[in-house]
Order: structure tokens, then C-alpha cells, then sequence
């Protein structure tokens, strides 16, 4: 069976094209080499895959199937490595842990409650203009 076909009905990615862009930008290995769309995937396989910017998302295939099913279906089709599965749960936890990126923002377009407490303060809000610079 197909690498892209696979990975498509294993719901790891949402088409099968973008299945086949991932194997063309060598993010997919099978059996520790880089997989083109068309490699042959059989049962027992080691399939790497780098989505989304995360960690590397070790696989072993247990099934084959032509066609997408169910999620439920799908998950059957792989097993997830220990080692995988271990560095997906730090990254979830990481992101999670995170600051919040917007609390970092001290300038830009003010909310609508900042606007409402510079009305109070009287501060006033004046429009800027790249035309009013000049003069």
C-alpha cells in the first residue's frame, strides 16, 4: 500500500495530497530512510513523521487500509511508540505552561476597554495619519 494513501486513512493528515507533501519534504521516514508518496508500507513498518512543528511522531503499522474510516478505525491501523507518545505529552505540556504571547504586547491597536479608559482619563483619542507627519 502507498506511504500517502496510509497516512491519509490513519487520520494523520486530513488529504491525501498533503500526505504526499509531507513524504516530498522528506518529514516522513519509514524504517529510518526518507519515504517518497509512493513507497510501499507493509505491516511492521517504523513510520517518523514531523507535523505541525511538534515532536517526531514514531509509529509502528499494525493494518493496512485503502479507505479513510473513523477515527476509531484508524487508530487501529498504528501503534504509537513509548518514546513518542512520552515527547508529545512534554510538548502539550510545555504549551501549555506557556505565557500567554499577547501579554507581552505593551503597543498596537489599544482593546475596547483600554479606549474606554483613556476617554475617562480625558487623555482623548486622536487619529494618526502618515500624511500628518509630513507637515
Amino acid at each position: 500500500m502507498r506511504l500517502d494513501k496510509w497516512l491519509w486513512a490513519a487520520r494523520f493528515f486530513k488529504t491525501r495530497s498533503l500526505a504526499a507533501q509531507a513524504a516530498d519534504r522528506e518529514r516522513v521516514r519509514v524504517n529510518d530512510a526518507a519515504a517518497k508518496p509512493a513507497k510501499e508500507l507493509r505491516v511492521g513498518d517504523r513510520v517518523a513523521m514531523k507535523q505541525d512543528g511538534g515532536p517526531v511522531r514514531t509509529v509502528v503499522v499494525q493494518g493496512l487500509s485503502a479507505v479513510r474510516g473513523p477515527a476509531v478505525v484508524a487508530q487501529a491501523l498504528y501503534e504509537e511508540t513509548a518514546d513518542s507518545r512520552s515527547a508529545r505529552e512534554q510538548a502539550a505540556e510545555a504549551r501549555r505552561l506557556a505565557p500567554e504571547p499577547a501579554a507581552a504586547l505593551t503597543q498596537g491597536r489599544p482593546s475596547k476597554r483600554d479606549r474606554r479608559e483613556i476617554d475617562k482619563a480625558g487623555g482623548g483619542w486622536q487619529r494618526w495619519s502618515a500624511s500628518m507627519d509630513d507637515h
